[in-house]
């Protein structure tokens, strides 16, 4: 009797064991989904290849990036070009071409496969596939050189960016001004007034005739001017420096403005719209031995690292 009354209570045990692991037996994995091919326009010679996405990233890592970087700031770029490519191509690719994409940084991004090598490639195959999303969707995959010593924190105070909210965006110490350039740690840009009054009209359709004074009218949370005052019309800070020149006004986060004998001299530090990563700051964290996600994760917020194929 005992013996029976052993046997059904093992029974019973192993029924109550199947059944608890069932309840918690991974899910199964959903299939991968294939890797897209896309269409690039090659702006050099105007013809259209079709090409696996994995294998169009390495000459937009290597255009973007300076190749001997160390691998896992490599990696972190080629994460952001991939969403990049993703987002665009959902939101419709290059019209003008009636392609996916293009080689001219004006109308997509960056792309020389001149400048691959071994380091891109393996940057780019450690990274296959994974993307970053935002509650489902593709983020907006910005980046620039150097956020000076804090990044920007919105793409509505780095760059006005209005047409969709980027919640993703967070403003942190950029841990690469240790480490950059000094012309990016601190710069000096100076313009005729005849350029600055020209910038100007472009950007407002308005005169603002002798330009005799220029001051910072408002800033946002990191320190970067939203608006300037020219003379007496106020001026969005970030569509005057595309207007005089993203590469000579390096920044809007400023330190100072004069105004003397007919010249307008900006002081400042960074160099982009510090929205987003810092290419000197993903730098700087490779370094100190973090992961191309931990990168990413430190430079945007509450964002997802997902494997699309």
């Amino acid at each position: 009797m005992a013996f029976k009354f052993k046997l059904v209570a093992g029974i019973i045990g192993v029924l109550l064991l199947s059944q608890v692991l069932g309840g918690c037996r991974a899910p199964a994995r959903r299939p991968a989904a294939q890797e897209p091919t896309i269409s690039l326009y090659v702006n050099q010679t105007g013809e259209v290849k079709r090409m696996p996405i994995e294998e169009y990233l390495p000459g937009v890592v290597a255009a973007e990036m300076e190749p001997t970087w160390p691998l896992n700031a490599l990696a972190a770029q080629a994460i952001l070009a991939r969403t990049f490519t993703m987002k665009k191509i959902q939101e419709g690719g290059v019209k003008a071409h009636g392609t996916d994409a293009s080689t001219s940084v004006e109308e997509f991004q960056a792309y020389n496969p001149a400048r691959i090598n071994d380091s891109v490639r393996r940057a780019v195959e450690m990274t296959r596939g994974q993307v970053i999303k935002y509650k489902g969707d593709y983020i907006n995959a910005w980046f620039y050189a150097s956020g000076g010593s804090r990044t920007a924190s919105s793409a509505v105070e780095g760059m006005n960016f209005r047409r969709e909210p980027a919640p993703y965006i967070q403003s942190v110490p950029d841990p690469g001004q240790a480490i950059t350039t000094s012309e990016n740690k601190s710069w000096t840009a100076t313009f005729s007034s005849a350029e600055v009054a020209a910038a100007v009209r472009k950007v407002t359709g308005q005169d603002p005739g002798p330009v005799t004074s220029v001051s910072i009218a408002a800033k946002g949370p990191s320190g970067r001017a939203t608006q300037l005052k020219v003379g007496n019309l106020t001026v969005d800070a970030p569509a005057l420096r595309l207007a005089l020149g993203n590469d000579r006004l390096r920044s809007t986060l400023l330190t100072g403005i004069t105004t003397s004998g007919g010249r307008v001299t900006f002081k400042g530090e960074g160099y982009g719209h510090g929205v987003g990563l810092s290419q000197w700051g993903a730098r700087a964290l490779a370094a100190q031995g973090k992961s191309p996600q931990e990168i990413i994760t430190y430079f945007f917020k509450d964002v997802e690292l997902v494997k699309a194929w």
